[in-house]
């Protein structure tokens, strides 16, 4: 499945029904009078947050979507049928935008939140309702409401706990294979992964959702690489997880721009809670893992973790320092294993 993560879309809600002018015709009856019915409500556009979904790309092959009108008044006093509802289900995590990219209309953060983005139009009044002691023959009704079309832009942000930061090559792809069931791709070229990827990883009887992102590298605020498009992503989540390469000839240097792309992305990423590792460090001499600590820490003006996730050297040690970072209500509990009946070979 493609992964989409913004889509532009064009919606517009039902009219609504005309009034109906219409008068009692039964043979013997005199005077019958108005009978004329009101016209039926025009449908709404509605957008819902559903399970199962982890991209926009339905929004690719469809932009257009419209709600019934509402049909007109009848005689006999019978009111018009209301049009149908339009509804557009996205995944969990779904911003809904105006049409300028920058006015927040609503955000669906959990499974079941409705939001109307155009409400139908009323129906019309027929000339029944205009009847009184002193016009008794109304020869009058209302038109329905006219429909209300917009432009919405809409945004997915991925809801994950952690998210996953580095230089493109950091190794977080092979981190996040190296702990859970997600596959991504894996190779030692840059811009590797092209679309996050998220994946499940269990430590210590509870599980906590992981998203790896791609690769920032220098001046990715201004569009370079694939840019910070994919940054919004981890705004949801708890805490990141910055890996450095230990291969690196400058891990200080890699460290500081990261941050400097954090810092000119904004939304707080800088000061979200934040896990440094020293990655790779199975390619490195013990003289090479020191001298490397010691400059990423200083650097990072705290003490940091080191880690390989090839060789799942440490990999433990840092999920469950994550785990730490996490409120309680975010973590899942792991499934128990069904123990299989012993039989005898």
């Amino acid at each position: 499945m493609k992964f989409l993560d913004l889509a532009k879309v064009y919606i517009r809600s039902g009219a609504g029904g005309g009034g109906c002018v219409s008068f009692r015709r039964e043979k013997y009856v005199q005077y019958g009078g108005p009978d004329g019915g009101d016209g039926g409500r025009g449908g709404d556009v509605v957008v819902e947050a559903v399970e199962g979904l982890n991209t926009l790309i339905d929004f690719r092959y469809q932009q257009h979507f419209f709600a019934k009108n509402g049909q007109p008044g009848m005689g006999r006093q019978r009111s018009g049928k209301d049009g149908d509802p339009i509804v557009l289900r996205v995944p969990v995590g779904t911003e809904i935008l105006d049409e300028d990219e920058e006015t927040i209309i609503a955000d669906l953060t959990e499974v079941g939140q409705k939001v109307i983005l155009a409400q139908g139009g009323n129906g019309g009044f027929g000339n029944l309702h205009f009847k009184s002691a002193t016009n008794q023959a109304p020869r009058r009704s209302n038109p329905g409401q006219e429909a209300v079309e917009r432009t919405i832009w809409l945004r997915l942000k991925l809801i994950a706990d952690v998210g996953l930061l580095g230089l493109p090559n950091a190794g977080k792809s092979t981190f996040l294979a190296a702990t859970s069931n997600a596959r991504p791709k894996v190779a030692d070229y840059p811009f590797t992964t092209l679309v996050p990827n998220l994946g499940v990883v269990g430590v210590d009887e509870v599980e906590f959702v992981v998203a790896d992102i791609p690769g920032l590298i220098e001046g990715a605020h201004e569009g370079r690489g694939i840019g910070d498009r994919f940054l919004g992503h981890v705004e949801r989540c708890a805490v990141l997880l910055h890996l450095v390469d230990g291969t690196s000839a400058d891990v200080a240097g890699d460290y500081k721009t990261i941050i400097t792309e954090l810092e000119m992305y904004g939304g707080g990423l800088a000061e979200k809670a934040r896990v440094t590792v020293l990655n790779k460090i199975d390619a490195l001499t013990e003289e090479e893992r020191a001298e490397k600590c010691a400059a990423l820490a200083e650097a990072v003006g705290a003490p940091i973790m080191e880690m390989s996730g090839v060789a799942k050297q440490g990999t433990v040690d840092v999920l469950r320092v994550l785990r730490d970072q996490i409120d309680a209500d975010r973590l899942r509990q792991k499934p128990a294993q069904e123990e299989k009946p012993w039989s005898p070979s």
